[in-house]
């Protein structure tokens, strides 16, 4: 094992002591970060599935380190479009040695820079693939190769782990969370099933569904009422959407401003 091999190994154990805290946009900047450090690399972006239907959902930015295209802001990207939809589709890491020697040659976004190579890997929750993290511009000018990938496979498990992190933590800190958790470790059979849903954001998120739909029932609401309600629900989540749209379209203003 060389010394970078070595201090690759150091950097990734300090990204194992991350603490998660403060919102979910700050979390990602600095593992963004961390990532592109340990990985002795310029630029490095965290792309999450979070727009389009549900059954063909898009990928846009959601945290980058370095300098990227101010059209990389813009893009939305669908499963099997460029380099990142290619991985979610696949489901597997990807090792570039040269970009103009590869299949996606057409699809390079820094045509001017000699270096070619670059890393990609999904990122995942449980099995559910939930996005893409991306690296690229070693420092030292040389191609990324295996010992590179591996590493970014085990930082790409971590991103996940991070988001489901933060997810349960908000998602437990509320009242009606744990009133809903409770109704149901009351109505369970299966005692596995109760432990493994504080694990899973996605089992919690239908207990709340479910409860919230029940008890609107039990209160008389009518169909249209609780369409409305849930329409609100996707409302506020438009809101909340907002401030990391404001923060992309803000970066895509100064990289423009920088190239022209």
């Amino acid at each position: 094992m060389d010394e970078r091999e070595i201090n690759q190994l150091i950097k990734l154990q300090d990204m194992s002591n991350f603490l998660e805290k403060g919102s979910l946009d700050d979390n990602l900047l600095e593992l963004a970060k961390m990532t592109a450090n340990i990985l002795n690399a310029e630029n490095c972006s965290i792309m999450l599935l979070n727009d389009g239907e549900s059954e063909s959902p898009r990928m846009n930015i959601f945290a980058d380190y370095g300098k990227l295209p101010a059209a990389a802001y813009k893009e939305s990207t669908g499963k099997g479009e460029g380099i990142s939809g290619h991985v979610v589709s696949s489901g597997k890491s990807l090792l570039i040695e040269n970009i103009h020697e590869s299949e996606f040659f057409n699809q390079a976004r820094r045509a001017k820079d000699p270096r070619k190579s670059l890393v990609c890997s999904p990122v995942k929750i449980n099995t559910h693939i939930i996005g893409v993290v991306n690296v690229s511009s070693r420092v030292d000018d040389a191609a990324f190769n295996l010992t590179d990938l591996s590493l970014l496979e085990v930082i790409a498990l971590f991103i996940g782990k991070s988001i489901q992190a933060i997810q349960l933590q908000k998602i437990l800190n509320s009242r009606f969370t744990q009133i809903a958790l409770a109704h149901a470790e009351k109505t369970k059979t299966d005692h596995s099933t109760g432990n493994n849903t504080l694990h899973n954001p996605d089992q919690v998120a239908k207990i709340l569904a479910k409860t919230f739909y029940k008890e609107l029932v039990n209160m008389d609401f009518g169909s249209s009422q609780i369409i409305a309600a849930a329409s609100e629900i996707i409302t506020q989540l438009n809101s909340n959407l907002k401030p990391h749209n404001k923060q992309v379209k803000k970066k895509t203003v100064e990289m423009k401003d920088k190239t022209s």
